[in-house]
């Protein structure tokens, strides 16, 4: 476990917390195998029946640590799919969850909105998915599942043009439930997750299994989407973006 995520349980929900906060909880690999444990933890545990994934204040998460993505792309460290782990293990997962969404939602952080039955988000928060920009693609299914929710113009602005989406508009879009004020994202959420966690649990998970459809497909939508992301992270064009990124840094 790394401390850059911290999971408490309370009473029958679990908050799996992003706790990077210089960085804008940027994702290392760590950070994913960290929250990939405390999903499949939380799944079979009969004490546990929601969880909350939740950031700190101003950011829920700036994506996946380019850092990461650029030691990756000339050799430097092993793409050891740690991203796409915690992925399989969000989609498949059998508890209910609920997002809480403050600041900036990047990427990965706007992409796995897509699997969580309850999100709540900032006023403030800003929605963005700037994969092509990096000269990668989108994952977490968001490809099948974003026109699906939102329409193809909408994903395709979202996902594509990468464009960044305002939190009303998210909600008029139907990625989240809730628009609240910033100061106001983590209780609104811990409620919504203990009003769910009273639920009969064989009633909902029953209900959730139907209303959430094939979920084989999703991941199997997902493993073509990783294929390409693994090999797109290894282009010259992705580490070219890369290079431009650090860049502008500067």
């Amino acid at each position: 476990m790394t401390e850059h995520i911290l999971v408490t349980d309370e009473a029958a929900v679990r908050t799996v917390r992003l706790n990077r906060p210089e960085k804008k909880n940027a994702l290392t690999l760590a950070m994913y195998q960290a929250m990939t444990e405390a999903l499949r933890d939380a799944d079979e545990s009969d004490s546990v029946r929601c969880v909350v994934i939740a950031g700190a204040p101003g950011a829920f998460t700036a994506g996946n640590d380019i850092g990461d993505f650029a030691k990756a792309a000339t050799g430097g460290i092993p793409w050891d799919g740690a991203a796409f782990s915690f992925l399989d293990v969000l989609v498949r997962c059998r508890k209910p969850i609920v997002a809480a969404v403050g600041g900036v939602a990047v990427g990965i952080g706007t992409t796995l909105l897509f699997h969580c039955d309850h999100v709540v988000i900032a006023s403030d928060a800003t929605l963005s998915t700037p994969f092509l920009k990096l000269a990668l693609i989108p994952e977490a299914a968001s490809t099948m599942l974003a026109p699906l929710r939102m329409g193809y113009a909408r994903a395709f602005s979202l996902l594509a043009m990468g464009r960044p989406l305002p939190a009303a508009e998210a909600k008029d879009a139907g990625l989240v439930n809730a628009v609240v004020p910033a100061a106001d994202v983590d209780a609104v959420a811990i409620g919504a997750a203990r009003e769910i966690a009273a639920l009969p649990p064989r009633a909902l998970a029953v209900t959730r299994e139907l209303m959430r459809g094939n979920i084989d497909e999703v991941a199997k939508r997902m493993g073509a989407e990783g294929s390409h992301f693994s090999e797109l992270l290894q282009s010259e064009e992705a580490r070219t973006a890369f290079a431009a990124f650090f860049a502008r840094k500067k």
